[in-house]
């Protein structure tokens, strides 16, 4: 692996901007100080690249961004909050996606550290926590919680799995199945308790299938829903899997929400757009992107944070997939 100016800094026990002084000959430096990081730079074999000479002060005013995937529902939402906060504070944002693999994970991380970022927002599940925690900057996770140290905001997922299990009770549904996410997902966990467990309050349940919240799997869930005819209502975890059981229900000639209450998550563009359009349930993507840029400012200027995790409230939006 490539040294970095952090790896510079971290031998010789300085900061980064202490490093950057020595680079660029500028700013005061002790001399003994001097004479250490250069000895370092030599053992190391660092060769500085154009943003570190560049580095006169501390504030490379760059952030990072790591998701899963790149799309217009969910993650572009949350790009967009993110991006137009750190504009109005004059930061750029560098994004990447990686596709749940582990090997894409570390090398965006060493992409970002040879860049010299101030922060990094985590909206994925990932997989090398411990090699994140080694860049020793600033971390935010959004939609997740990789560690209860690591600070994070995220909806009341808890809640927005009652505020679905509520309505379809509403409806008076009584052969309900659970479409969601990948179960090792906290946001598939919390959202399945909530849900589950106002069902149980009505001596009711659902039966649970998981898939992936983005490439769903057509041809499975067609076939959940022909060999389940007596459906007659589908909670999903997406507005995604939303329109694909509403796709399905319709084409095996069943009417929404007449026969088949369907209720979505997320309130997504596309779920007001279709017909009939998606209930769903609403969590405040945008403002999550902004709130976790703001938030992950606090933590670079070493401000503390009132609280380490920031659950955002959701809400259900009614209409016209459910009685």
């Amino acid at each position: 692996m490539k040294p970095t100016i952090r790896d510079v800094a971290r031998k010789a026990n300085v900061s980064v901007s202490t490093v950057s002084r020595v680079i660029n000959q500028k700013g005061y430096v002790h001399e003994e100080t001097k004479v250490v990081v250069m000895k370092i730079i030599d053992e190391l074999g660092f060769t500085p690249n154009q943003l570190a000479r560049s580095l006169t002060n501390r504030s490379s005013k760059i952030i990072g961004v790591i998701v899963p995937h790149i799309g217009p529902s969910f993650y572009g939402e949350l790009l967009e909050g993110i991006e137009s906060q750190a504009a109005a504070y004059g930061y750029k944002i560098m994004f990447c996606h990686t596709q749940d693999d582990p090997d894409r994970e570390l090398e965006y991380l060493k992409f970002f550290e040879s860049y010299n970022i101030e922060g990094l927002i985590v909206a994925s599940n990932f997989n090398n926590k411990e090699k994140l925690l080694e860049l020793n900057i600033p971390v935010i996770t959004v939609d997740h919680i990789l560690d209860e140290t690591i600070p994070s905001i995220t909806s009341d997922n808890v809640k927005g799995g009652a505020l679905a299990a509520k309505k379809l009770i509403e409806t008076g549904a009584k052969h309900i199945l659970l479409f969601r996410g990948p179960s090792f997902l906290l946001t598939t966990m919390e959202r399945t308790i909530g849900f589950m467990t106002e069902l149980k309050k009505s001596n009711l349940y659902a039966d649970i299938f998981d898939f992936d919240l983005v490439n769903p799997d057509f041809k499975l869930m067609e076939e959940i829903l022909r060999n389940n005819p007596h459906v007659d209502a589908i909670f999903t975890f997406s507005d995604t899997l939303a329109f694909a059981c509403l796709n399905i229900v319709q084409k095996l000639g069943k009417k929404v929400p007449q026969d088949v209450s369907i209720i979505g998550y997320d309130n997504t563009p596309y779920s007001k757009w279709v017909t009939p359009a998606i209930t769903t349930i609403h969590q405040s993507i945008n403002y999550m992107g902004k709130q976790s840029f703001i938030n992950l400012t606090k933590l670079i200027r070493e401000v503390d944070l009132e609280s380490l995790h920031d659950i955002i409230d959701v809400k259900l939006i009614e209409r016209d997939t459910t009685k």
